[in-house]
């Protein structure tokens, strides 16, 4: 591995750190250069949950040590997360990847909406709803979000983020919290599966997880020192970016060529 790859692979991994922690949608970068450099899809996919696993492990610590993760509540919801990402991994869907794109961009585009023009909804919360017993509509909800996760993983934030501010009642600063937190539950599981296929770059993982885990770091300190409503501008600005690149506006790959 040239010096060149290592560089980009950290900074990379830090765009992407930071990204999912505050929003969600940063593994596209991920995946992009991964299959620039010449892996397969699959491939990539499984070298990028060996970095998703340090990146979670560095922010939820942080969310913790602030005090902003709710680690009882978080743990519950995540469950039927994990047993649903079970499921996702040995699922094949039969759908064109283009349709499914065109459905998270739309997806994204209404949760934007709500962002926009619905901000206390997200940056509020509904603190009757988190000291509510959680429903089994709740929970298979969040099984369901488990099954995508599993399949696909890019996005699976935003879906996460939507259920545990509309659905828990979580601001959008303690939903991030609750999110990494229960990514980190189901992607071990994820990740030993691909790897019982071989289907993990270890070295490239590695040097990758480097920036992820700065990435975190540095996503958790501004989340918790700028506040909510810089959380909410974030993922607006993600949401748009993400949004460009499904319909063909913007492609992460150019900027990654331009790069190298």
């Amino acid at each position: 591995m040239s010096w060149l790859i290592a560089l980009t692979l950290i900074c990379s991994g830090l765009m992407v750190g930071f990204i999912n922690t505050l929003a969600g949608g940063g593994t596209i970068i991920s995946l992009s250069l991964f299959m620039f450099l010449g892996m397969d899809p699959v491939m990539a996919n499984g070298t990028n949950r060996l970095a998703v696993l340090f990146q979670t492990t560095t922010s939820s610590f942080g969310f913790r040590r602030h005090r902003l993760l709710d680690l009882k509540r978080a743990s519950r919801l995540g469950i039927p997360v994990a047993a649903g990402s079970l499921l996702g991994t040995w699922i094949a869907i039969d759908i064109s990847p283009r349709v499914f794109e065109l459905i998270l961009a739309i997806s994204m585009v209404f949760m934007m909406s709500f962002l926009v023009f619905r901000p206390n909804r997200w940056l509020k919360g509904m603190e009757s709803l988190t000291l509510k017993k959680i429903s089994p509509g709740l929970y298979f909800l969040f099984f369901i979000i488990g099954i995508y996760g599993g399949l696909i993983y890019v996005g699976v934030g935003y879906y996460l983020l939507a259920a545990i501010v509309l659905g828990a009642g979580y601001d959008l600063l303690r939903a991030n919290a609750v999110k990494v937190w229960i990514v980190l539950l189901y992607v071990p599981f994820n990740l030993v599966i691909f790897m019982v296929y071989g289907q993990v770059d270890y070295r490239y993982g590695l040097v990758h997880a480097i920036g992820n885990i700065i990435g975190a770091w540095l996503a958790t300190r501004f989340a918790v020192n700028w506040g909510v409503n810089f959380v909410r501008w974030v993922l607006i600005l993600v949401i748009l970016l993400v949004v460009f690149q499904t319909f063909g506006l913007f492609d992460v790959r150019d900027l990654i060529r331009s790069l190298l």
